[in-house]
């Protein structure tokens, strides 16, 4: 069976188009990098998704208007912090706008120096490869050079709120 359509596509109404976006389930994760001062930068990104296993490739999207966008664009590395189910409020404190996002927070530092934050699922420094500018995002690729896991259970970004992926 075949459906064809002759009426012209409608365009697409932005809030119920992010409304639909809101029931995928995703991920939740915090990227962080270096300030030029030495300072750290991080933000919560729930765009992210694996793109290659050879060579290792991930990538996460960033607004185009976003104040920390000349940073991430700029620098060379990154780390990719995907939080686990009790980090819902450090979730929270990386989304807002503030001047230090890593006040109480606790992390270790990766092989260039970058924030690995304490008691993640897992983590992934990358090499900042490439950048590609589509609509109002920028999609970053990074190819992973170092990762590491602690199976725990999900923090999940569902219907503008986050959730435990393994809740009844």
């Amino acid at each position: 069976m075949s459906i064809s359509s002759h009426n012209p596509p409608v365009p697409v109404d932005t809030r119920h188009f992010r409304h639909a976006l809101s029931q995928f389930a995703t991920g939740v994760t915090i990227i962080t990098t270096c300030l030029p001062d030495g300072r750290f930068l991080g933000l919560t990104a729930s765009s992210f998704n694996s793109v290659s296993l050879e060579p290792p490739l991930v990538l996460w999207s960033l607004n185009q208007r976003a104040n920390s966008m000349p940073i991430f664009s700029g620098n060379s590395h990154y780390v990719i912090n995907v939080l686990a189910a009790d980090q819902a409020e450090i979730a929270n404190q990386f989304a807002r706008p503030g001047e230090d996002r890593f006040k109480g927070i606790d992390y270790t530092l990766s092989a260039t120096g970058l924030p690995i934050l304490s008691g993640v699922a897992a983590w992934f420094e990358c090499h900042n490869r490439s950048r590609y500018p589509e609509g109002d995002h920028v999609i970053f690729v990074g190819e992973v050079e170092a990762c590491d896991v602690c199976p725990k259970e999900p923090l999940v970004f569902h219907g503008g709120r986050f959730l435990s992926a393994w809740q009844p």
